[in-house]
């Protein structure tokens, strides 16, 4: 039995399914949503707190203020609301409704940018929102996920970790990248590991996190319209990107088989199995991170007319074959 005081003190950490009997592929997913924020952002939110607290920048009387396109709001609503922070949450109209409810039913305060900011897309207009708040009140506290260490160093604390000790002899790690703290925490610590692994960053086709051309993202979660601040390249080996659409087909390809993921897990899933379909290798001992559940996402991704108005039909048939997506060695 567990018996709790604050929410953030309850993070199912060892869970994993098996998806080689729905996809054909031997990869299992490490599932990060069984929290009461519902996604892998407890971990940084929880760590970007905590390290604010040690420092002294963040006080009884302060206003958390971050930038997020969902998860992470949700987290930093949960832990404000249970240590008696006030909480603003920056966000755009990508955010589900869902979400941006969830946030006003913990006590956050949402404020909803309409506008793109010329060239930072959603983002910049966030950020700008974010900074223009900072200068009005010196009470606001800036966490900043974008670029606060303390976001890469939760996953090494714990993500990293935890997957160790399940699999100490993991041969590939499947990682989505949005401001890449997960990916970051996990890449610097596999690579002070016993054995060598492979880390293989799965990014949303549009995105800029690792170069190339901007382009429509609708599903929030994974992807940057700048290259992160706290991407270290060094440490990835491979990446791959993944169309929106294809994201859309593995979510409900595993909503057909009983497993209701959500959206980022759905980029990840579709670039690790096309992955590993291309270098067919037998016995590879390979694990993706599943950062999110998908009840969020019911108005969206799993929403037929929501899908077909942006994609097309081809998205609603989870027979569909999986694309061979954009990959490239770093």
């Amino acid at each position: 039995m567990s018996v709790i005081t604050v929410p953030q003190d309850f993070d199912e950490e060892d869970l994993y399914v098996d998806i080689e009997r729905i996809f054909g592929q031997a990869l299992l997913l490490k599932c990060e949503g069984f929290n009461f924020a519902g996604s892998i952002k407890l971990k940084a939110a929880a760590e970007m707190v905590a390290s604010a607290e040690r420092d002294g920048s963040l006080t009884a009387d302060s206003v958390l203020v971050e930038s997020s396109s969902g998860n992470l709001g949700v987290a930093l609503s949960m832990i404000a609301a249970s240590k008696g922070y006030r909480f603003v949450c920056v966000t755009d109209s990508r955010c589900n409704l869902a979400t941006r409810l969830m946030m006003e039913a913990l006590g956050g305060e949402v404020h909803l940018v309409a506008g793109q900011e010329a060239n930072g897309g959603f983002l910049g207009a966030r950020l700008d929102h974010v900074r223009r708040l900072c200068a009005s009140d010196d009470r606001y506290v800036w966490l900043s996920q974008y670029s606060n260490p303390a976001n890469w160093k939760a996953h090494y604390r714990t993500t990293a970790p935890e997957i160790a000790r399940s699999f100490p002899r993991l041969d590939v790690l499947f990682v989505g990248a949005g401001t890449t703290g997960t990916l970051m925490g996990c890449a610097r610590y596999f690579r002070a590991w016993h054995r060598p692994v492979r880390i293989v960053a799965v990014d949303t086709v549009g995105s800029m996190a690792f170069g190339g051309d901007p382009g429509r993202r609708m599903i929030p979660g994974l992807g940057m319209s700048m290259r992160p601040p706290l991407l270290d390249d060094s440490y990835v080996d491979e990446v791959v990107r993944v169309e929106e659409a294809d994201t859309i087909r593995a979510c409900r390809r595993l909503a057909r088989s009983g497993f209701l993921f959500g959206g980022s897990t759905g980029t990840v899933v579709s670039g690790a199995v096309g992955w590993l379909t291309r270098h067919e290798r037998q016995g590879l001992t390979s694990v993706a991170i599943a950062p999110d559940l998908g009840e969020r996402y019911l108005d969206t991704v799993y929403q037929d007319n929501w899908v077909q108005d942006l994609y097309g039909a081809d998205p609603l048939d989870t027979a569909y074959p999986a694309q061979h997506h954009a990959h490239s060695p770093l």
